[in-house]
């Protein structure tokens, strides 16, 4: 039955017109993954309107694939500048971008763009044929198992990081103090403002990470001594190729990317934790650990494969039960009800060529997706070929406008300097960036999942541990928090030695 669904959405999607809709959304969306501040939600909100007039499948193909090209743009900017130019590249940049420096963009590009695509392409084929069945699983997630997931994705860090565990926790609480300040969403208090009315909305993302990565590698540079050369990047069709070649050795950190994006995806924001959760265990299941952070193959493997297993997988729970799972879903979502149509399990039966459209729409975006920024490769990392005095002005100019243009409103460049500065100072003091970031991401909506828990358990934190699978997923997060102290304790137990860099 399903195959047969598909292949009535497959006439739908290689019409003429719905393959010249996906290729321009495809290079829409990759235009707007690379300019930091816009992100792939922003773009499909702005676009939304010229959809009005077309077909609905038409419309939610042209959307659908801004997106595809938005989660492959936001990989560009992260390997060539260290910006990421969405939430969920901020984990490519960690290997991504010194390859880069190294005269690898081409390899790191590729390897991106086709992670990208099995990613996508796993999650794709788990939607066509478990759609039924994991729209039931995601109706039993509750606060209680959000919280679960959040704090899962929290331990990982500490635990799995391979870095110092103290130092990611404090990054973790500065990053969970910045995400509290501005209006309390349960209660409707202000936090932490200070009497500063701009501090009301709080310190949006986009803008924080821009600082963070953008301006604190400028200042890093500046102080090294400003190299006034640009950075070989020796790119070619062969490179393409020969990174191919390489790419099969990372068989288990392609599976285990796809199952991690894709089980992440389907739930609220799961995008960018998947893609730090992915960097993490593969680091600590790597035969060499010590290389991630310096260049690794694998570390722009794994985030960019569970990033898009978990952006195409933000789909389903939006047209099997109308929740969106990501804010690009949610803009979507809008343009569903504009178009007439009523997101939920009804879909399937009042409109199956809108739906299985959509889900052939998916192959057929991504293999042009693919193809289209493997195309332009060679473009992209000449840029790298630009002197870097030339390059460093343009790259402030850039983020100071992706900063301006999330709220037009000249208060956010002010805080992308802030932020530059902090994320020089952690770079110089040897903390790691990513809790931070990803704390800053996630913690309105840990906090208002651990809220809605507590009012739901009135005040016990029992509820944690007596829901099946909220109680699961806390007991492994807990045993994340622990392993920093077991490690040692087991070694020692084994009569081996602690490793030397825990001296």
């Amino acid at each position: 039955m399903g195959l047969d669904n598909l292949l009535v959405g497959f006439q739908v999607a290689v019409t003429p017109f719905n393959l010249f809709v996906a290729v321009l959304g495809v290079l829409l969306g990759t235009i707007i993954g690379v300019l930091p501040g816009l992100g792939g939600a922003n773009g499909v909100a702005i676009l939304l309107p010229l959809t009005f007039t077309m077909p609905p499948t038409s419309a939610i193909i042209l959307l659908t694939s801004i997106y595809w090209g938005a989660l492959f743009g936001g990989a560009i900017t992260s390997v060539l500048f260290n910006i990421p130019g969405e939430p969920w590249s901020v984990a490519t940049t960690f290997d991504g971008y010194p390859m880069a420096r190294r005269g690898q963009g081409g390899p790191a590009l590729t390897a991106a763009f086709t992670s990208s695509f099995v990613g996508a392409f796993f999650s794709t084929v788990m939607i066509t044929f478990f759609a039924p069945i994991l729209a039931e699983v995601a109706l039993k997630f509750g606060p209680p198992e959000f919280f679960a997931i959040q704090l899962l994705t929290f331990s990982s860090f500490v635990g799995l990081g391979g870095g110092n565990p103290f130092k990611s926790a404090v990054a973790i609480l500065l990053g969970f103090i910045l995400a509290s300040v501005g209006l309390d969403n349960v209660t409707g208090q202000l936090r932490l403002t200070f009497g500063f009315i701009d501090l009301m909305k709080g310190f949006d993302f986009i803008v924080a990470v821009i600082g963070l990565f953008g301006i604190g590698e400028i200042l890093l540079s500046v102080e090294e001594g400003l190299h006034f050369q640009g950075a070989q990047t020796g790119m070619n069709p062969r490179v393409v190729l020969e990174t191919w070649r390489k790419l099969p050795r990372y068989a288990r950190t392609f599976v285990r990317g796809s199952i991690i994006g894709f089980w992440m995806g389907f739930k609220p924001g799961g995008a960018t934790p998947a893609s730090f959760m992915s960097y993490a265990f593969a680091k600590r299941f790597s035969r060499h650990p010590e290389r991630f952070g310096k260049g690794e193959l694998e570390g722009v493997v794994a985030p960019e494969t569970a990033a898009h297993a978990a952006g195409v997988a933000a789909m389903l729970p939006m047209i099997t039960l109308g929740i969106p799972g990501s804010p690009t879903a949610a803009v979507m979502l809008g343009g569903l009800i504009i178009w007439g149509l009523q997101p939920g399990p009804m879909l399937f039966v009042d409109n199956p060529e809108f739906v299985w459209g959509l889900i052939a729409s998916m192959y057929t975006g991504n293999v042009i997706g693919v193809l289209m920024v493997l195309t332009l490769v060679p473009l992209f990392a000449a840029i790298l070929r630009i002197p870097f005095g030339i390059l460093a002005p343009l790259i402030v100019v850039v983020c100071a406008i992706g900063s301006y243009a999330v709220h037009n409103s000249m208060i956010d460049i002010w805080y992308m300097l802030i932020f530059g500065v902090v994320g020089y100072v952690f770079k110089k003091l040897d903390y790691p960036l990513a809790p931070l970031v990803l704390a800053l991401v996630l913690g309105d909506i840990s906090e208002n999942a651990l809220r809605q828990s507590l009012i739901m358990s009135q005040g016990s934190l029992a509820i944690f541990f007596t829901k099946p699978i909220a109680a699961a997923i806390t007991a492994v997060a807990v045993f994340f928090f622990a392993l920093p102290v077991i490690t040692p304790w087991w070694r020692r137990l084994r009569g081996t030695s602690p490793t030397p860099s825990g001296h």
